[in-house]
C-alpha cells in the first residue's frame, strides 16, 4: 500500500519540479519551460532525465539553489506575459482575419502579392492623418503595424482561401442533381496552354457558374491531352462525373473530334450519351465572317487606311489634331482585331463617323484611294456598317453569365426573323433598318436626283447571311422542345431521345407526372406567373440597355433564378419533372464564362508577373471568378494568432 501511494504521488505534477527542472503543468502534461517539449508520463525520473540530458548547459549555468530558482521564475514570468499578450491580441482584434481580408482585396483587384506591404504603408499614412484627433490613435496605428501582410503571407493565404472555396464548390456539386461544363483553352503570356474548366450546377434556389480550375497543359494540346489532364483533376477532386449532363466547347477539333476529341473520349469513358454544344457566340461569329467573305475588299481597304494612320505615330498625332480642329466627337480611329467579337462593327462605325476627315487627311498626305469617293464602294461600305451593327447587338444580347440555353436560342431565332425582314427592306428600297445606308442614299439623291441605286446585291448578301445562320446551330435546334420545357411544360412533348441524356429519368414517370401537372390549375398558374415575371425582366433590360445603364441591369433578378424557384416550389410528386428542368437549366449555351476567365488570366499573369506559379495563378483566378465568399474568420480561428514582425 505504501509503495502504491508513493507511485500515485509521483504520477501527479509536483510544484517543486518548476524550481528544480524548469517544468510546469499544462493540460494534464508536464511542459518544459526551456524547449516547450511535453512529458506525457508525470514521473520525477522522466522529468529529471529530460532536464539532465537536454538542458545540461542550463543546469551548469544555474546550479541547484537560489540561482536556478530565480532563473526558473523568470522563465515562468516570460511564458505568462506571452499568454497575456495573446489574450490581449484576441480581445483587441483578429490580426489573421484582417490579414485574410487584405489578401482577398489584393487578389481580387489583380494586384501582385508584394502590394501587401504597400497597402499597409498606405493605411498607416492615411490613419496617421485621419485619426489624428482621436485619443486612441496610437492603438490604431499599432494594430495596423502588427497586421501581417508580407508577400509570403499574401501568397499563402490566397492559396488557403482558394482551397476552401474549392472544397465548397466540390461539396455543392456532389450535392447537386446534375452539373454541366464549359471548356476552352488559351495561351498565356509565357506561351503555356491554359485549360479553363467552368461548372454550372444548382445549389438550392441558385444556379452557380463557378471556375473549377485553370489547368496548365505543358505539352501538346490534343484532345487526349485535355482529357487526361481533366480526368486527373476530376479524380483528385472527386467530381461526380455520373452527374455530368452536357459539355459546351468552342467547337475546335481537339474538343469535338469524332474519335479523339475531348467529348468523344469523355463519352467513351462514361459509356453513356453526353450532350455537346458548340458555343452559340462562336457560331454567331462564324456566321458574321460571311460579311468579310462577300465584302472582303471593303474591309480590306478600311484596315489598310486605318493602319496607315494609326500605326504610324506622326500620322496618328496629326490625324487626332485634325479631328480636334474640325470638332469631331471622336479622338481617333480604332485598330481592328480578328479575335474580338465586336471589333469589326466598332471599327467600321468609327471609320464611317470620321470618313470626311479621313479623305482630307489622305489628300494632305498625297495618298490616293479613289474607292472612298465611289458610290458603289460606299454602298457596300455603309451596308456593312449597318449589318455589323445588327450583328454586334445580337452578340451583346447573348453575352453574360447566367443565360439559359432557351434565351440564347430565342435570340438567334429572333435574329433570323430580322434577317428576313432586312431582305425585304433592301428589296423594296425602304432602308428602315439600315440607318447609315439610308442617310448616304438620301444625300446622293439630294445632289443627283436621277441617280439609281441597285440594292438587290445587298439583299443577296443578306440572304447568304441568313442561309449561314440556318445551316448552323443544329445542336440547339435539335433540342428545342427540351429547352422550352423549363418555362412552358404544358406545351412540350419530350421523347426518349430527349430524356436519354438525363440520368435516372424514365419516360414513363415523366409522362405520368406531366399529365398530372397539366391537370392542376394551381401549379400551372405558377408558370403563368413565371412567364409574366420573365416578360417584365426582359422589358426592364431593354429599357436599361437603351439608356446604357449596364450597372443597374446587373442588379435585376436573374431569369434562371426565377425559373428554378418556380420548379422548386412544386411538391415531391413532380420529382422527375423537377430533375429534367434542373438538368436543362444547368446546360451551358456558350463559353462566355471561359472567355471571361481568360480576360482575368491576361490581367493576372501579365508581362510583369510572367513567372507566377501554377498554384498561385489558380488561386488568384479562383478568388477572382468565384461568387463564394471565403470564410476567412473560420480559417483564422483554426490558425495560431500572430502579428507582423
Amino acid at each position: 500500500m505504501a509503495k502504491r501511494k508513493k507511485d500515485e504521488e509521483y504520477r501527479t505534477f509536483q510544484d517543486e519540479w518548476t524550481e528544480e527542472f524548469a517544468f510546469v503543468e499544462k493540460a494534464g502534461s508536464a511542459v518544459c519551460l526551456i524547449c516547450n517539449d511535453k512529458i506525457a508520463s508525470m514521473k520525477r525520473s522522466n522529468v529529471k532525465r529530460h532536464f539532465d540530458t537536454r538542458h545540461a548547459s542550463f543546469a551548469s549555468k544555474y546550479p541547484a539553489g537560489d540561482s536556478r530558482k530565480k532563473a526558473c521564475q523568470e522563465l515562468v514570468s516570460r511564458v505568462q506575459a506571452s499568454q497575456q499578450q495573446l489574450r490581449v491580441w484576441t480581445r483587441q482584434g483578429d490580426y489573421n482575419s484582417a490579414s485574410f481580408a487584405g489578401t482577398l482585396a489584393i487578389v481580387r483587384n489583380g494586384k501582385p502579392f508584394t502590394d501587401g506591404e504597400y497597402a499597409k504603408t498606405f493605411m498607416l499614412d492615411v490613419a496617421n492623418e485621419l485619426f489624428d484627433d482621436l485619443p486612441n490613435k496610437d492603438k490604431i496605428i499599432k494594430r495596423i503595424q502588427d497586421m501581417p501582410l508580407s508577400a509570403r503571407t499574401v501568397h499563402d493565404r490566397s492559396i488557403i482561401m482558394a482551397n476552401q472555396v474549392e472544397e465548397t464548390q466540390v461539396k455543392d456539386i456532389n450535392a447537386a442533381p446534375f452539373f454541366s461544363l464549359a471548356l476552352d483553352e488559351s495561351t498565356d503570356v509565357s506561351h503555356l496552354a491554359q485549360f479553363s474548366v467552368i461548372a454550372r450546377y444548382a445549389a438550392g434556389d441558385t444556379l452557380r457558374e463557378e471556375s473549377l480550375a485553370v489547368l496548365p497543359i505543358k505539352g501538346s494540346t490534343r484532345g487526349e491531352d485535355f482529357f487526361k489532364c481533366f480526368m486527373e483533376f476530376a479524380h483528385e477532386k472527386n467530381l461526380p462525373l455520373d452527374k455530368l449532363i452536357s459539355v459546351c466547347t468552342d467547337g475546335a477539333p481537339c474538343m469535338v473530334g469524332k474519335n479523339k476529341g475531348f467529348v468523344a473520349l469523355l463519352r467513351e469513358h462514361e459509356n453513356r450519351p453526353i450532350l455537346s454544344f458548340h458555343c452559340i457566340l462562336h457560331q454567331e461569329a462564324l456566321c458574321a465572317q460571311m460579311c468579310d467573305g462577300q465584302l472582303g475588299e471593303v474591309m480590306s481597304l478600311v484596315i489598310r487606311v486605318i493602319n496607315f494612320i494609326v500605326a504610324r505615330a506622326l500620322n496618328d498625332r496629326q490625324f487626332k489634331t485634325l479631328l480636334d480642329e474640325v470638332g469631331n466627337n471622336y479622338h481617333g480611329l480604332l485598330l481592328h482585331s480578328n479575335v474580338r467579337w465586336l471589333s469589326r462593327g466598332k471599327v467600321l462605325s468609327r471609320f464611317a463617323a470620321c470618313l470626311n476627315e479621313i479623305r482630307t487627311f489622305l489628300e494632305m498626305k498625297g495618298i490616293e484611294h479613289p474607292e472612298l469617293a465611289e458610290t458603289e464602294w460606299l454602298l457596300k461600305f455603309y451596308y456593312l456598317v449597318d449589318m455589323t451593327e445588327h450583328l454586334n447587338q445580337l452578340n451583346v444580347k447573348m453575352q453574360g453569365i447566367g443565360n439559359t440555353v432557351l434565351s440564347l436560342q430565342h435570340a438567334v431565332f429572333a435574329f433570323e426573323n430580322k434577317l428576313e425582314l432586312f431582305i425585304m427592306d433592301l428589296e423594296t428600297g425602304r432602308l428602315l433598318h439600315f440607318e447609315k445606308l439610308s442617310q448616304f442614299k438620301d444625300a446622293c439623291t439630294a445632289s443627283e436626283p436621277t441617280q439609281n441605286f441597285d440594292l438587290h446585291q445587298r439583299a443577296g448578301f443578306t440572304s447568304s447571311l441568313l442561309q449561314s445562320f440556318k445551316a448552323r446551330f443544329g445542336d440547339f435546334r435539335e433540342h428545342t422542345h427540351l429547352f422550352k420545357f423549363i418555362t412552358h411544360p404544358n406545351e412540350c412533348s419530350l421523347n426518349t431521345a430527349d430524356l436519354s441524356y438525363i440520368p435516372d429519368v424514365s419516360l414513363r414517370d415523366f409522362e405520368a407526372e406531366l399529365a398530372d401537372l397539366k391537370a392542376s390549375d394551381m401549379w400551372m398558374n405558377k408558370f403563368k406567373s413565371l412567364n409574366e415575371d420573365l416578360e417584365r425582366i426582359v422589358r426592364q433590360k431593354a429599357e436599361l440597355a437603351s439608356k446604357h445603364m449596364w450597372t443597374e441591369m446587373k442588379k435585376l433578378q436573374p431569369e434562371d433564378q426565377l425559373i428554378i424557384k418556380t420548379w422548386n416550389a412544386l411538391p415531391v410528386t413532380y420529382d422527375t419533372l423537377k430533375r429534367v428542368s434542373i438538368a436543362v437549366l444547368t446546360m451551358f449555351g456558350s463559353t462566355y464564362s471561359c472567355e471571361q476567365s481568360f480576360s482575368h488570366l491576361k490581367n493576372i499573369k501579365s508581362n510583369l508577373r510572367s513567372r507566377l506559379t501554377d498554384e498561385s495563378l489558380n488561386a488568384c483566378m479562383k478568388l477572382n471568378l468565384t461568387k463564394y465568399q471565403p470564410d476567412y474568420k473560420a480559417i483564422s480561428k483554426s490558425m495560431q494568432h500572430q502579428k507582423s514582425h
